[in-house]
C-alpha cells in the first residue's frame, strides 16, 4: 500500500464502528461518542450483532449489512471475534482498521497468539491494520480521535507521534495544547501486527502536513529496516525518541506490555545517536523538545543570555549552561553599558546572567536591555524569566481585587516577540512557580494567561530554566548533527 493510502486511512470518509452498544460504556460505543464529540464531519456506522439504533442512527448487526463499501473500520469487539470482523471489513472495501480489542500476543498464550497471527493473515490479503491492543489514530484535521479523546484539539500543528503505548499518546495529546505542541497526526500501535514504528516512520518522512516526527517504542521487529528509516527521516526533519525498557527492569515490562524486546541501553543509544535522532528521557522533555523544534529556528546556539530576578538565579543558570554545552557569554564595553542604562539602579546588573532589581520592571524596559545585549555576537539566543508570581504579593499589598489584571504578560509577550523579529536571535521564556498551594490557584491561573500569551506569539515557554536549555541543546545538537542553521 503506498503512502497516498495511508493518507486515506488518516482522512476516512465512512467509518464503521464494531462493538457499539446502546448503553454503558464499553470502547466502541466510547470511541463513537468521542468521534461525535470531536466534530467528526465522515459518516459513522455503529455495527452491533444485536442491532438496534443510538443517537438516530441504525446499528448494523454485521459489517457485511453496512450498504456499500468503507474506509476504515475502528473494532472493539471480543478478541475471538476479532478476525472475523476484521476479514469482513476487508471484504467491504476498507483500507484500513484500528483494533483496540486486547486478548492477543501480549497474553503471551498460545490463544493470543494464533488470533494475532490471523490478524497479520487477514492483513496480508490487502487491508491494512493498526493494532490490536491500542487506542489508534488521532487526526485533529479529520476528526478522527482516539479513546478517551472526546475533547482534544482540533487545531493541527507539525508534530507527528508514533507510540507502541496508548496511555503514552493520549497523554501526549492532552498535554500537547497545555504545552504548545499541536499534532498533524499521532497512532498509537500497540502490539503492531501490521503498521507499526518503522513503516509509520517512513511514512511520515514524506508527510508533508509533519515536520517535526516523535515516536515511543518499546522494541522493534525489524531493527536494520529501522535505523535506516531512523537515519533517513532525520536526514529530512527532526525525530525525537522515547526509548522505553532501556533497564532491565523496564525490559521485562515490556515483554507483559505489548510483547515486544526491549534491547540493551548502550547499543540503543549509540544507534539514535548515529542516525542523527534526538533522544529523550521523558514524556514531558519530549513535548518540551517538540514545542523548541516547532518555534525555534534549527540552528546551532552557543552563547545564550539569562535575563531575570536574583543572583541565585544567574550562578544557576551558569552551572546549568555548561551541563548542557552552552555558554553566558560575559557582557562588556558599549554593550554591557547600554544594557545597564536600561535597567533600574541600583540592584541591576548587566553583565550577563543579566540581574533586574526587581521583578516589576515594565516591559519596555526589558525590551531595550535585550535587543541592546543581542549586539554581542556571542548570543545567538535570549532567555527572560519573569517572576511573575510575586505579582500576588504586590497586588495584597496594594489592596488589589485581581492581581492578575496588573500583571504585565500582554506587554512582556509583545515586547518578546518584537526583541525576536529586532535581533534576529529567538527569546525564550521560562515562567517558574513556587506558589502551588491550595490558596495560590490564582497565581496558576495567571501562568496559564501568561503562557498562552507568549505561545500565541511564537515564544517558546518553558516551566522551569534546566527545561528550556536542555530544549535549546536538543535543537543545537540536531543542527549540529545535519550541518544546518535555518
Amino acid at each position: 500500500m503506498s503512502h497516498k493510502d495511508l493518507d486515506r486511512i488518516f482522512h476516512p470518509r465512512r467509518v464503521a464502528v464494531a462493538g457499539v452498544s446502546t448503553e454503558g460504556f464499553g470502547f466502541g460505543r466510547g470511541i463513537l461518542l468521542s468521534l461525535l464529540s470531536m466534530g467528526f464531519e465522515g459518516e459513522l456506522i455503529p455495527v452491533n450483532p444485536r442491532g438496534g439504533e443510538i443517537l438516530g442512527r441504525k446499528i448494523y448487526r454485521s459489517i457485511d449489512e453496512i450498504p456499500e463499501n468503507i474506509d476504515f473500520a475502528i473494532i472493539a469487539v471480543a478478541a475471538s471475534q476479532v478476525p472475523s470482523t476484521l476479514e469482513q471489513c476487508r471484504r467491504k472495501g476498507a483500507l484500513g482498521a484500528e483494533i483496540i480489542s486486547s486478548g492477543f500476543r501480549e497474553l503471551g498464550t498460545p490463544e493470543g497468539v494464533a488470533l494475532e497471527d490471523e490478524i497479520r493473515s487477514i492483513a496480508s490479503r490487502g487491508i491494512r491494520v493498526i493494532g490490536p491492543n491500542c487506542f489508534g489514530i488521532y487526526c485533529p484535521r479529520s476528526g478522527l480521535t482516539m479513546l478517551p479523546g472526546p475533547d482534544l484539539s482540533r487545531e493541527s500543528g507539525p508534530v507527528a507521534f508514533i507510540s507502541q503505548s496508548g496511555g503514552m499518546s493520549i497523554d501526549f495529546a492532552f498535554m500537547g495544547p497545555w504545552t504548545g505542541v499541536h499534532f498533524s497526526k499521532m497512532v498509537s500501535f500497540g502490539n503492531g501486527a501490521d503498521l507499526r514504528e518503522t513503516e509509520l516512520l517512513e511514512y511520515f518522512k514524506d508527510d508533508d502536513e509533519t515536520g517535526i516526527v516523535s515516536l515511543y517504542v518499546e522494541g522493534v521487529e525489524e531493527g536494520e529496516r529501522f535505523i535506516r528509516a531512523l537515519r533517513e527521516t532525520s536526514a529530512v526533519k527532526p525525530v525525537v525518541v522515547y526509548k522505553g525498557g532501556l533497564s532491565e527492569a523496564g525490559q521485562r515490562a515490556v515483554t507483559s506490555h505489548t510483547a515486544s524486546l526491549g534491547g540493551n541501553r548502550v547499543i540503543w543509544e549509540a544507534a539514535i545517536h548515529q542516525a542523527g535522532a534526538i533522544q529523550v528521557q521523558s514524556l514531558e522533555e519530549m513535548a518540551q523538545t517538540c514545542l523548541a523544534f516547532s518555534l525555534l529556528p534549527h540552528r546551532i546556539y552557543r552563547g545564550i543570555t539569562v535575563a531575570g530576578g536574583g543572583g541565585a538565579l544567574g550562578v544557576a543558570a551558569c552551572d546549568m549552561a555548561e551541563a548542557y554545552g552552552l555558554s553566558l557569554p560575559h557582557l562588556e564595553g558599549g554593550v554591557y553599558e547600554a544594557v545597564l542604562s536600561c535597567l533600574p539602579k541600583p540592584g541591576s546588573s548587566a553583565a550577563n546572567p543579566i540581574d533586574i532589581a526587581n521583578p516589576y520592571v515594565p516591559p519596555g524596559m526589558i525590551r531595550e536591555a535585550l535587543i541592546q545585549a543581542a549586539k554581542d555576537e556571542r548570543v545567538d539566543i535570549q532567555i527572560q524569566a519573569p517572576l511573575l508570581y510575586h505579582f500576588k504579593a504586590l497586588g495584597t499589598l496594594m489592596g488589589v481585587k485581581s492581581f492578575q489584571e496588573m500583571t504585565p504578560y500582554l506587554e512582556m509577550a509583545v515586547a518578546a516577540r518584537e526583541v525576536t523579529d529586532i535581533t534576529g536571535k529567538p527569546v525564550v521564556v521560562v515562567l517558574p512557580n513556587p506558589r502551588r498551594g491550595e490558596k495560590d490557584m490564582d497565581v496558576e491561573e495567571l501562568l496559564r494567561r501568561a503562557r498562552t500569551a507568549f505561545l500565541e506569539r511564537g515564544i517558546p515557554v518553558f516551566d522551569e530554566l534546566s527545561d528550556a536549555m536542555r530544549a535549546i541543546h536538543h535543537v543545537s545538537a540536531y543542527a549540529a548533527a545535519h550541518r544546518r542553521q535555518d
